[in-house]
């Protein structure tokens, strides 16, 4: 998703480039989102209608369901917030936005008293021809970027977002040039960047979970965009990162670095934590042999707390393998995996 922002004064012709832009991108067979940002309160539907009397009956959000359908919520969201909603809406090529000129987004300027440094051009909007939008359109490919929070290129030796989004912006990278994204991240309505192996594991780690429920009771016969909500009806602490993670793959040494070890280990405790073992667990144990060619299905678990042996049902057994499986499939290890052996201590 490439997001670019047209920005000016009032009266500038921003509304205009903007629905010309639309139309490009749209003629050239994208999938475009807009979003329009004003000072003032945009009501999205008629007073006296039925929605307009939910919403002064108190609603703070109120969905119309016709031929279209709009949403219209009282309080008005960060940026980041509506364009990480969107991503749940639809697999989006472009996000064309009027306005929000504060923000730190790729912008194409009507007026040159908004030039700032994201500023990728300046353009008349009243006497830009069919080529000046062609041209411009061509840029917005080249320039546009995702949610800053989520750019990552490691391989090219940048790990931060704003930095990644200046090199797009000055033309010296091209979203092309960046990892890519599995899964994205958002933490009471603030975006989490993930590089790609966070991204790459935590869609591993769900799709092994997926994989152990009968998905065909819900109508679900292949496994597409998964979307997963876990309400905040209570508060959880950041957990310390002071365990250690030993992993052996057909009984060898696996070598992992520090950040590798925080990511393992913190999922083994989530998992075993979320069994309701002992109270107090320091050391856990897992072991899972017997696989074959990647089928799970027959293979073995073993699970120890503190070297007391877990007794665990079919069903948390076969979650416990194929999250495993999948968390350590997504290291990238060499070779067929015949057995797992995981220590988690020290907690």
């Amino acid at each position: 998703m490439k997001i670019v922002s047209i920005v000016g004064k009032k009266n500038t012709g921003k509304t205009s480039l903007t629905v010309k832009v639309i139309e490009e991108l749209t003629n050239r067979g994208y999938n475009v989102a807009s979003i329009k940002h004003s000072h003032h309160s945009i009501e999205m539907d008629k007073e006296n209608t039925d929605t307009w009397k939910h919403k002064q009956a108190g609603a703070n959000l109120v969905v119309g369901v016709g031929s279209t359908t709009f949403f219209n919520v009282r309080k008005e969201h960060d940026l980041n917030r509506i364009l990480y909603m969107l991503k749940h809406f639809d697999d989006f090529d472009f996000v064309i936005i009027e306005g929000y000129k504060s923000y730190n987004y790729p912008k194409i300027i009507t007026s040159p008293n908004v030039r700032d440094e994201y500023t990728i051009k300046e353009v008349d909007s009243f006497t830009i021809d069919e080529k000046g939008i062609s041209e411009l359109a061509d840029l917005i490919e080249q320039r546009g970027h995702d949610i800053v929070d989520t750019l990552f290129a490691h391989n090219c030796g940048f790990n931060n977002g704003e930095a990644i989004a200046g090199e797009i912006r000055n033309g010296n990278m091209t979203p092309d040039d960046l990892d890519d994204v599995e899964s994205y991240l958002s933490i009471d309505g603030k975006v989490v960047g993930l590089n790609r192996f966070v991204s790459d594991y935590f869609k591993q780690s769900i799709i092994g979970i997926i994989n152990t429920l009968n998905l065909d009771e819900y109508g679900v016969e292949n496994i597409g965009k998964i979307e997963l909500v876990i309400p905040d009806e209570e508060k959880t602490e950041k957990s310390p990162n002071d365990a250690r993670c030993r992993i052996l793959i057909n009984n060898k040494d696996l070598e992992i670095n520090e950040f590798t070890n925080r990511i393992v280990s913190n999922s083994i405790k989530g998992m075993v934590s979320s069994i309701k073992t002992e109270s107090d667990v320091k050391v856990i144990d897992i072991d899972i042999s017997n696989i074959a060619n990647g089928n799970l299905k027959n293979a073995d678990i073993s699970l120890k707390t503190n070297g007391n042996d877990v007794e665990i049902n079919k069903f948390t057994q076969g979650i416990l393998k194929e999250t495993i499986y999948a968390t350590i499939n997504s290291l990238k290890t060499d070779g067929e995996i015949k057995q797992i052996t995981i220590r988690v201590e020290e907690w």
